[in-house]
């Protein structure tokens, strides 16, 4: 399926199941700590600055926000996870929202799992490499902050992602970075072939 990323415009957010878009079109969507970079990904991906919010301060966006994209499919972000200063009534919301969205019946085709490329997996993140697993939600992870790299480190970084990702049931990994678009074309062609069932 062929999709026009520029084409993309602000549908709703999202703090509770009755709200959640199940319009039977396709989702794709963002999950990630909340320092990792999403907002800046999602920008990058639809060729906008400031489409979906960055926020000023992590863990701020409690709400899954949708983004019609084309008129074909659905941008879903939903908030950043593991961030230290939200407390725990906070935590157990999130907890809530995201258990809620996975178990709605609606139709994610597939789920773009960020990674900070510069460090390994944080306990939370490998904690949603389980929750995906487990539920077998069909996901890709794009790790964020290439440009930080070196040339020479990318390809280690890259394979060795690919291993801990891989028991998971990792689709592909890819690194990008929103500040020079690297990766940027190889997770759009995973998005248009996960829309084909490919």
């Amino acid at each position: 399926m062929a999709i026009n990323f520029n084409k993309a415009e602000f549908v709703l957010s999202s703090v509770k199941a009755e709200t959640f878009i199940r319009d039977g079109k396709p989702q794709v969507t963002f999950a990630g700590r909340s320092n990792v970079g999403k907002s800046s990904v999602i920008n990058r991906l639809l060729g906008r600055k400031n489409f979906a919010r960055v926020g000023a301060t992590p863990g701020k966006t409690s709400q899954i926000n949708y983004f019609s994209i084309d008129g074909k499919i659905y941008f879903t972000d939903l908030p950043g996870y593991g961030y230290a200063k939200v407390s725990n009534v906070e935590r157990e919301r999130w907890d809530d929202l995201i258990n809620s969205y996975f178990e709605a019946d609606r139709s994610v085709c597939l789920l773009v799992q960020l990674l900070d490329s510069r460090h390994a997996p944080s306990a939370d993140d490998l904690q949603m490499l389980e929750y995906l697993h487990y539920h077998r939600i069909p996901f890709v992870a794009a790790l964020t902050k290439g440009d930080k790299l070196k040339k020479s480190e990318m390809a280690a970084c890259k394979e060795e992602f690919e291993k801990i990702c891989a028991p998971y049931g990792c689709r592909a990994v890819v690194l990008t970075s929103a500040e020079n678009g690297l990766g940027c074309d190889e997770l759009r062609a995973l998005l248009e072939a996960s829309m084909a069932g490919e």
